[in-house]
């Protein structure tokens, strides 16, 4: 029996795309190779990455969501979505590995007039290329002329989607799925543009975030508040809000266009900001850590042998999710200074670093009472931070969450 669409992939990209499209009464595949995962979903139970609730899950399993490990079911489904994690590679560049996985294996089950479209971040170009000739290759099938081809970047939420097909006819196509699943869609003028428009939206996020973190790291030095500053600003027409913090973590990884060069096409200009941006957020993890020992130096103590708290592992608030969290780096810098650590995180239940467990702490308020240092490092909803800072001996607010006065803020 045909479905209206299958996802590939059902992490936090696939599963938002699940959500909106059973909110819009599709039947929905959801293929993972997985066989855990897809019976832990088909059981009601939410990933532990915090992307889903259990009552999200539950409501998009009675509408029509049907989790799947057999690659054989996407032939059923006239529309399928490649959601595949494209994450950092070693050099920096994003590894499409699990995309190209997820295309050769729909490639062998792709029917006639059947909509294909990418939504994992990819470099621009690569669904014209390398997915689609992962597709055709497989499928014996023309991209174009057999099965339509696109690129809708992913987006949490359900609003406005950018779409490109390979073709006039594989836009339009992509426009009628997603006219389902959101009230405006945007094409670009072509595949590239879209692919680019994506990366764009990550590295506007990572240059601003650096210039906010190299302003803290310079109101530090000056002995002005920079919270304060921020205050002032945000009063801006237009202003759009960006905060330091430990680092930058996520899905949203920054791709250095200086990357996308290759021996055929080299850049006349290489750009330049966005590896700095990206240098800039790398060393703050560093900065934290420096910070910390200050502090503790500042009050007649040595990081090594003192007791540190960290509060908050995850990369966002509230959330199980810790891809490219912060924390880890920090963890493992104060355990080469000698600190003894312990954490708390309501939603990380365990917690190593480099293979060796840190001890999660129950009780707050007298692990921070007892600790040498507390370092808020995410601001989840359950910390409050005007008692904690009356417990704590120190406390280091890396989020600038707490009130004025009460505690050191990055």
């Amino acid at each position: 029996m045909p479905v209206d669409l299958a996802v590939l992939g059902l992490g936090p990209l696939g599963l938002s795309a699940v959500r909106n499209a059973t909110a819009a009464g599709l039947r929905t595949l959801g293929y993972e190779p997985a066989p855990g995962a897809v019976e832990e979903l088909a059981a009601g139970r939410a990933p532990a990455d915090g992307s889903l609730s259990a009552p999200e899950l539950r409501r998009m399993l009675k509408s029509g969501f049907t989790p799947t490990a057999d690659p054989d079911v996407l032939g059923r489904a006239r529309t399928a979505l490649l959601c595949a994690p494209t994450p950092p590679a070693a050099d920096g560049s994003l590894d499409l590995t699990a995309v190209l996985t997820a295309a050769a294996t729909l490639a062998r089950r792709l029917r006639p007039r059947t909509t294909v479209v990418v939504e994992s971040t990819v470099p621009p170009g690569a669904t014209e290329s390398v997915v689609r000739d992962v597709l055709e290759t497989g499928s014996g099938l023309r991209a174009g002329r057999d099965f339509q081809l696109a690129c809708a970047p992913g987006r949490p939420g359900d609003g406005p989607r950018v779409i490109a097909g390979l073709t006039p006819a594989c836009t339009e196509a992509a426009a009628a799925a997603y006219g389902r699943l959101t009230d405006k869609v945007v094409r670009a003028r072509g595949l590239r543009e879209a692919e680019t428009a994506k990366l764009l939206e990550n590295n506007i996020a990572h240059v601003n975030t650096a210039l906010v973190n190299e302003m803290a790291i310079l109101c530090h030095d000056l002995g002005v508040d920079l919270w304060d500053v921020l205050r002032c600003a945000d009063t801006r027409p237009s202003a759009d809000a960006y905060r330091p913090g430990p680092g930058v973590g996520g899905h949203d990884v920054p791709v250095d266009p200086a990357q996308l060069a290759t021996p055929r096409r080299a850049f006349g200009h290489p750009p330049r900001l966005v590896a700095l941006a990206r240098a800039v957020n790398d060393r703050m993890p560093e900065y934290v850590v420096h910070r910390a020992a200050a502090l503790l130096n500042e009050h007649g103590k040595s990081a090594r042998g003192a007791r540190l708290l960290l509060l908050g592992v995850t990369h966002r608030p509230d959330l199980a999710d810790q891809t490219g969290s912060p924390a880890r780096e920090v963890a493992a810098r104060l355990t080469d200074l000698g600190a003894d650590l312990s954490y708390h995180d309501p939603h990380v239940p365990h917690w190593s670093i480099a293979g060796r467990p840190v001890p999660r702490v129950d009780s707050l308020y007298d692990a921070a009472a007892e600790a040498d240092l507390t370092v808020l490092l995410q601001n989840h909803r359950v910390y409050d931070l005007q008692g904690l800072a009356a417990k704590a001996q120190l406390l280091l607010d890396t989020r600038g969450a707490s009130p004025a006065g009460v505690a050191h803020r990055l």
